[in-house]
């Protein structure tokens, strides 16, 4: 393996080496001998096995054997300095240079072992279900085209109207009237011919309404207007099939994203066990029944539709590429717009007698 250097700096000052990759820290080392500057001047010069590093290095005057290099890049390597050099782009010019940014984004989290190109790899390969394209969910589309998402099935019901322009910029003034999930499937055709869309009209009603979509589907991320229960249906189908599921949305004045790692976390059926009941003659109950007969105005507006869609789609990137944990899995993160969109995160309730839960597959190590 050639090792390869990742983008940093370093300055020696007295026997200290202080080494910057991310502007958010400085890495001190002890370097008494300069041994480490000039293995990561070697490594800076040009990527080298380590054969070809302790060679180097014996030349400029250190001795040095092949076990010490490898000590050393271990070191490195810990401190997320240097990567696999061949796996630092996808091997065909073309795909690099269409996936340039992720791949750059992901040589802050690749190292010797997990490398950025495997990350992509990961991303191409990989089948998102979006339930709705239209506020939330046409940021998500757009989101998940711009990564490199390699299939993507839409479903969706509704026609474009004028007031989707708010906040929807999937959709022109020609495609008033139009189908917008078929619209939508247009743009992701048009913006990368390599993404596979399979666009499907269809409201859904029940968990049964989801199972013929499941098959090859990698994570499901959105979220359906109209039945105050079509979350819970989506939650089902997901947990039974061991389907990741991301949603969010926005409620008046509290932008809420969520996700369900099956057999990992609790899901949203979990999470119902304590709400009181709605026919309970109490200000709880009272409250329940009043929340769900609320139909109030969609007040989505162009940054905040974005900001959710973008939230969505970033934890489906953690659960499509493992660069990190899922980070709102069994959570419910809120982001009140009256205080400046100050997050806060609160846990589902935990239900160890979930009958959804019940019927997750037993689950498998994370990609």
């Amino acid at each position: 393996m050639r090792i390869a250097l990742k983008e940093c700096v370093w300055e020696t000052i007295g026997d200290a080496l202080v080494v910057v990759f991310d502007p958010r820290e400085a890495i001190t080392l002890d370097d008494p001998g300069g041994m480490v500057a000039a293995l990561l001047g070697e490594l800076a010069r040009t990527p080298q096995t380590v054969a070809e590093l302790s060679h180097a290095l014996r030349e400029l005057g250190f001795g040095v054997s092949e076990a010490d290099v490898a000590t050393g890049l271990q070191g490195l390597d810990q401190l997320g300095l240097v990567e696999a050099a061949e796996e630092r782009g996808l091997g065909d010019a073309a795909a690099d240079e269409r996936h340039f940014s992720t791949l750059t984004f992901f040589g802050s989290y690749a190292d010797l072992q997990r490398s950025r190109a495997e990350y992509m790899r990961r991303l191409r390969r990989s089948h998102a279900l979006v339930l709705g394209v239209g506020g939330g969910g046409s940021s998500v589309v757009q989101c998940l085209a711009g990564l490199g998402v390699g299939a993507m099935t839409l479903l969706d019901s509704d026609v474009v109207e004028s007031r989707n322009f708010a906040r929807q910029f999937l959709y022109r003034n020609e495609d008033l009237g139009r189908s917008k999930v078929v619209r939508a499937a247009e743009w992701v055709r048009q913006y990368d011919p390599a993404i596979t869309v399979h666009p499907v009209e269809r409201r859904v009603s029940t968990p049964d309404d989801l199972a013929d979509l499941l098959e090859g589907v990698d994570i499901i991320v959105g979220g359906l207007d109209g039945d105050p229960d079509a979350n819970l249906w989506i939650n089902e189908a997901a947990v039974s099939r061991g389907v990741p599921y991301v949603l969010g949305g926005v409620s008046r004045t509290m932008l809420v994203y969520s996700s369900v790692d099956p057999g990992r976390s609790p899901c949203l059926a979990c999470d119902q066990t304590d709400v009181p009941d709605h026919e309970e003659e109490s200000v709880a109950g009272a409250s329940i029944r009043l929340a769900v007969r609320h139909r109030p105005s969609n007040p989505l507006i162009a940054p905040i539709a974005m900001q959710v869609g973008s939230l969505i789609a970033y934890e489906a990137l953690r659960y499509l590429t493992g660069f990190e944990p899922p980070r709102a899995a069994g959570r419910r993160v809120v982001l009140d717009l009256r205080t400046g969109l100050t997050a806060e995160w609160h846990r589902f309730t935990e239900n160890p007698d979930c009958t959804v839960c019940a019927r997750a597959p037993r689950p498998v190590s994370a990609p």
